[in-house]
């Protein structure tokens, strides 16, 4: 057994939309394709209700308060905690925190990480978020996005 302290594209930082996205562990630095993505989100802030076709969803808050919404329960967590959202079960969550929020979202076979990549722009340091587009076709391209990485765009985001 060997352990891995510095995989290629790691700590790479990234803006998904007003979101700050760093890749804390890539897919491709082992045979499980685990990745481990630390996000720091806004109050307010909110995910579409989806659903994962390929793997369990881990989020860990390290920061903040999160409401949660899976398969059908409403709930809130706080820094310290861990929600898992099975594989095809529909969830979504928002900030609940007065500023921010900060999550690790842990998933297998690399689908998550790959669609924040492609949807998402560099950050440079110091740099504030340029705003995300909230047109019809910026929607689309993220439903489209998300389809293509086994991820089913399947309701609204929490209210």
């Amino acid at each position: 057994m060997s352990a891995q302290t510095k995989a290629e594209n790691a700590n790479q930082i990234l803006w998904f939309g007003d979101n700050l996205m760093t890749i804390r562990v890539p897919a491709s630095a082992g045979e499980d394709q685990i990745s481990v993505i630390e996000c720091r989100m806004l109050q307010g802030e909110t995910s579409p209700l989806h659903v994962t076709l390929s793997g369990d969803e881990v989020i860990h808050i390290l920061e903040g308060t999160m409401q949660f919404h899976v398969d059908c329960k409403v709930f809130v967590a706080h820094a310290g905690q861990t929600v898992m959202a099975p594989k095809g079960l529909p969830h979504n969550f928002r900030i609940e925190s007065a500023e921010c929020a900060t999550c690790l979202i842990v998933t297998q076979g690399g689908e998550f990480e790959q669609m924040v990549r492609q949807m998402s722009l560099p950050a440079p340091i110091g740099n504030l978020p340029p705003r995300a587009e909230r047109t019809p076709e910026a929607t689309q391209r993220f439903f489209d996005t998300c389809a293509q990485h086994n991820i089913e765009v399947v309701g609204a985001p929490l209210p």
